[in-house]
């Protein structure tokens, strides 16, 4: 990678995992370090450049989640496996899996909102030993807009894991309503040694924490992810500046604590 922060670097694209219409899955070459949370910056000549967060991690690869809108993203679903795409990352403060370890978790996602958590939410499913109970609730709009379906099936299997949708078509009998409906009847076993992760759209998050609250969680044992409109990646451009604070250096991933404070 060049000294220069903002000089991309060709990353070859090596799988390609439709999951829905919109939503593709993208598997790119990398090797160096990187966090569930963090976010790439996938450019594209004469296009531009989109934040993209990490939603997975392996070896000589991240995975990068990316949904068919606007001019530079739909460019890049004209391209296909073997082709190469420009990004610069890792960016920003990711999920540390360390916090997490030895404690219960709780993890609530909503829609694009699942990508950054999946890293998280894989991990522990694959290292049951570094968790106690662990419970994730994934919502999102219709069974159509579902992602990481495979994931899911996997998951449910080394976890409780409630998947809903806000509404869905006649016969559909399976779990319907907002995430925020099963937050309530959440089993808490020591709830000062359970760690919380809310990520999803800004209105999905306020309620969810509210909720949280009612249940008697202390802010610095929740966690949020602030995706706003990050464009730099190196807080030199300003856009996803709040107060003092660059969500793209300082985030997107915060402790609730410094994270209730970011208001914009």
């Amino acid at each position: 990678m060049s000294n220069n922060e903002y000089v991309p670097f060709l990353s070859e694209i090596l799988d390609i995992k439709k999951h829905t219409e919109i939503e593709y899955t993208f598997k790119m070459s990398f090797n160096g370090e990187s966090k569930p949370g963090q976010f790439f910056e996938v450019s594209i000549p004469k296009f531009g450049e989109a934040p993209i967060s990490i939603s997975g991690i392996d070896k000589g690869s991240v995975d990068l989640t990316i949904r068919k809108v606007g001019k530079v993203t739909n460019e890049i679903f004209e391209k296909y496996v073997g082709n190469k795409l420009f990004i610069r990352g890792p960016y920003g403060n990711g999920f540390d899996v360390n916090l997490y370890k030895g404690k219960d978790i709780i993890i609530i996602a909503g829609g694009t909102g699942v990508s950054p958590v999946r890293g998280v939410i894989d991990y522990f499913s694959n290292n049951k030993n570094d968790r106690k109970d662990m419970t994730a609730i994934i919502g999102f709009k219709s069974p159509d807009d579902i992602l990481f379906r495979e994931d899911i099936e996997r998951w449910e299997k080394n976890m409780n894991l409630i998947l809903t949708v806000d509404a869905a078509p006649k016969g559909y009998n399976k779990n319907i309503g907002l995430v925020t409906k099963y937050i309530p009847q959440l089993k808490i076993n020591d709830i000062n040694n359970t760690a919380v992760i809310v990520v999803g759209p800004p209105a999905m998050m306020k309620f969810s924490i509210m909720e949280l609250e009612k249940l008697g969680f202390k802010d610095e044992n929740i966690w949020v992810s602030y995706e706003r409109k990050m464009c730099c990646g190196i807080g030199k451009c300003g856009h996803c500046k709040i107060d003092d604070v660059y969500i793209c250096l300082d985030g997107p991933v915060f402790n609730y604590v410094k994270g209730k404070t970011l208001v914009d």
